[in-house]
C-alpha cells in the first residue's frame, strides 16, 4: 500500500506526530544542506575575490612596467616621456560653460571690417544692348594677396669733390647683403609665427623668384636683432615690476646637440622665454634678475638663507648694518671667502649664491608683491608662492587603487576636490572675508578624511601641508588657480622643437627665445605681430606707430 503524500495546504495541527516529526526532520536536513552550499559559495566567492585582487595588482604592475618601457623608448629617441595619466578635465568641468551646442552664439554674417581700406578700384564694363540706360555700379569687395619677387636696381649718384673726396648716395635703411627689409620681415614672420623651417622658407622664396640661400635666411633670423633682444628684456623687466602675478613653467629643449631647458615667465599681458642648460633654482633666480649681474646681501637675502636653514653661525659672520652690494660674482665670492665660507663646496655656496641673487632682485624692485604660480617644481618655490590646483588634483590620477573600495574612495575625493575648486573660482569673482574663512574650514575637512587607503592618506596629508600655497587666492583673489596660461604659451616652443629641432648657435637660441616672447606679448596686448615687425624695421605702412611693448605692459 503506497503512502499518501500530505497536501501542502494541510495545516500542521491536522498532522499526526509521526508526520510532524518527518516534516521537521526533512526541513532540518534541507537547512543543513543549504548551509553547506552557502559556506561553499562563500569560500568560492572569497577565492574569486582574492584572485581578482591579485589580478588587479598584477595589472597595475604591468601598467607601471609598460610606462617605464615607453619612457625608455622616448629617452632613446631623445623625446620627452609621456605622462602616465590622462588630463583630469577639472578646469573644463568647473568652468560654468553651457553644454555643447548652446555655447557662444553664432557669428552674425555681414559686412567685414576692412571694407573701408580699399587699396585699388577697378571698373568692370559690360556689353549692354542698344537702348539700355546706365544705372550706376554694384560694388563687390574682394580680398586677395600678391606675393611676387621684386628686384630693384638702385643707381647711386657719385660725386667727386674739389678736394678729391668721393661722395656716394647711401642705400635705404635696412638693406642687408643685397636684400631688402620687406624680405627680412617676411622671413621673421613666417619662421616665428608660422613655424616654417629655414629649409622650407628657402624653398618657398626660391619658388616665388627670390634667389636666396639657406645661409642668408639664417642670417635674417639670427643676426642684427639687438633691438628685438633689448625690447624683449625690457618687456620682462616691466612685467616683473608691475604684474600682480606671474605664472612659470619649463619644458625640454635641444641646443648644440645637448639637453637644455626653456623656462617661461609670463603674466596676463607679457611673456618671456629663456633657454639655459639648467633648470635649477639658481638658474630661475638669475632669469628673474634680468640683465643685472650684481649680488646684494640685504634683509631679503638673509631671510632667504634663514628659510633654507643655513647655519646661523655663518649668517652672523656676514650680517652688517648696511646692505652689501657687489658688482658681479667675483667680488661676491671673494667677500664670502674672506668671511670663512668655503666657496669650493657646492652644497655650501649654492644657498649663498641664491640668496645674493634674490637680494639683488628685491634691491631692483623686481617681483615686488607678485605671486609666483607654479606646478610645485622645487626651483619655483620662492617669494610669495602659489600652487596650481590642476597639477595638485592630477596627483590623484597617479594613484593606482587595487580594490573596488579604493577606487570608490579616490572617485569620492576627486568629486569633493572638484566641487571645492569650483567654489574657489566663485570666490575669485566675488571675494569676501566670511567666504574665505568658510573655504579654509572646508579645506581642512576635505583633506583630513580617512578612508583606510594608505596611499590616498599620504597624498591628502601632503596637500594639506601646502594649504597656504593652495589657498593663496583667498588673500590675493587676482591670483590664477592654475598654470594653464604658461602651458599654452610653452606649446609654441614645443611645436617649434618638434618641427625645427634644436638650435646650434648662441645667436639662434637667443633669437628663438626673443622672437617667440615678443610674438606672444603682441598677442596678449592685441597687436598685430606683422605690423610690429614693420614698425621696428622702419617699413610700417600704419599711420600710428607701435609704442614700446614694455610701456604698454606697465600701463596695463
Amino acid at each position: 500500500m503506497t503512502k499518501r503524500r500530505l497536501p501542502m495546504v494541510e495545516h500542521a495541527d491536522t498532522l499526526s506526530l509521526k508526520a510532524l516529526r518527518e516534516l521537521v526532520t526533512g526541513l532540518v536536513a534541507r537547512a543543513d544542506r543549504a548551509d553547506i552550499r552557502i559556506e561553499k559559495l562563500e569560500a568560492e566567492n572569497q577565492k574569486l575575490r582574492d584572485e581578482n585582487d591579485q589580478l588587479r595588482i598584477e595589472n597595475t604592475r604591468l601598467k607601471v612596467d609598460n610606462q617605464l618601457l615607453r619612457d625608455e623608448i622616448a629617452r632613446l629617441k631623445n623625446l620627452p616621456p609621456r605622462p602616465p595619466f590622462r588630463p583630469s578635465g577639472m578646469e573644463q568641468a568647473t568652468s560654468g560653460k553651457t553644454a555643447v551646442g548652446t555655447g557662444k552664439p553664432a557669428r552674425r554674417r555681414g559686412p567685414k571690417g576692412d571694407t573701408g581700406s580699399v587699396t585699388r578700384e577697378q571698373v568692370l564694363p559690360v556689353a549692354a544692348p542698344p537702348g539700355s540706360r546706365f544705372k550706376g555700379y554694384k560694388d563687390c569687395v574682394v580680398r586677395d594677396l600678391i606675393v611676387r619677387a621684386e628686384v630693384i636696381r638702385y643707381r647711386r649718384e657719385c660725386w667727386l669733390t674739389s678736394d678729391g673726396r668721393t661722395i656716394t648716395a647711401p642705400l635705404p635703411a635696412g638693406i642687408q647683403g643685397g636684400f631688402g627689409t620687406n624680405l627680412r620681415r617676411f622671413c621673421l614672420m613666417l619662421h616665428s609665427h608660422g613655424q616654417v623651417t629655414t629649409q622650407r622658407l628657402t624653398t618657398l622664396l626660391n619658388d616665388v623668384g627670390v634667389e636666396i640661400s639657406k645661409r642668408q635666411v639664417i642670417r635674417f633670423l639670427t643676426q642684427r636683432l639687438d633691438g628685438f633682444h633689448a625690447e624683449d628684456a625690457a618687456v620682462l623687466h616691466a612685467g616683473l615690476v608691475a604684474a600682480p602675478f606671474v605664472t612659470v613653467d619649463d619644458t625640454g629643449a635641444r641646443h648644440a646637440n645637448r639637453n637644455f631647458y626653456t623656462t617661461h615667465i609670463g603674466g596676463e599681458h607679457f611673456c618671456a622665454f629663456r633657454t639655459a642648460p639648467s633648470k635649477s633654482r639658481l638658474n630661475f633666480l638669475a632669469l628673474l634678475r634680468g640683465n643685472y649681474q650684481d649680488y646684494v646681501l640685504n634683509d631679503a637675502a638673509f631671510a632667504f638663507l634663514e628659510d633654507r636653514q643655513v647655519d646661523p653661525a655663518l649668517l652672523a659672520r656676514l650680517k652688517r648694518r648696511e646692505p652689501q652690494r657687489f658688482a658681479n660674482q667675483v667680488p661676491f665670492l671673494q667677500y664670502l671667502a674672506e668671511h670663512g665660507i668655503d666657496i669650493f663646496d657646492r652644497d655650501i655656496i649654492r644657498p649663498f649664491a641664491e640668496a645674493g641673487i634674490w637680494g639683488a632682485i628685491r634691491h631692483h624692485g623686481l617681483v615686488g608683491n607678485a605671486v609666483i604660480v607654479s606646478d610645485d617644481a622645487g626651483q619655483f618655490r620662492i617669494g610669495t608662492h602659489a600652487l596650481c590646483w590642476v597639477h595638485a588634483e592630477r596627483l590623484l590620477h597617479k594613484l593606482m587603487p587595487t580594490t573596488p573600495r579604493q577606487v570608490k574612495h579616490v572617485e569620492t575625493l576627486r568629486e569633493l576636490i572638484w566641487l571645492f575648486y569650483k567654489a574657489l573660482k566663485d570666490f575669485s569673482r566675488s571675494p569676501g572675508r566670511r567666504a574665505a574663512q568658510g573655504l579654509k574650514v572646508r579645506f581642512d575637512r576635505i583633506f583630513s578624511i580617512r578612508t583606510g587607503y594608505v596611499d590616498l592618506h599620504k597624498l591628502l596629508a601632503r596637500l594639506k601641508r601646502r594649504k597656504a600655497e593652495l589657498l593663496r587666492v583667498l588673500e590675493r583673489p587676482e591670483t590664477p588657480l592654475h598654470t594653464n596660461a604658461s602651458e599654452r604659451d610653452l606649446r609654441g616652443c614645443v611645436i617649434k622643437r618638434k618641427i625645427s629641432g634644436g638650435t646650434v648657435s648662441r645667436d639662434g637660441r637667443q633669437a628663438r627665445d626673443s622672437m617667440l616672447g615678443l610674438m606672444k606679448t603682441c598677442q596678449k596686448l592685441g597687436l598685430s605681430f606683422w605690423h610690429y615687425l614693420g614698425d621696428r624695421l622702419g617699413i610700417s605702412n600704419v599711420e600710428q606707430p607701435v609704442p614700446p611693448l614694455a610701456a604698454m605692459v606697465a600701463a596695463r
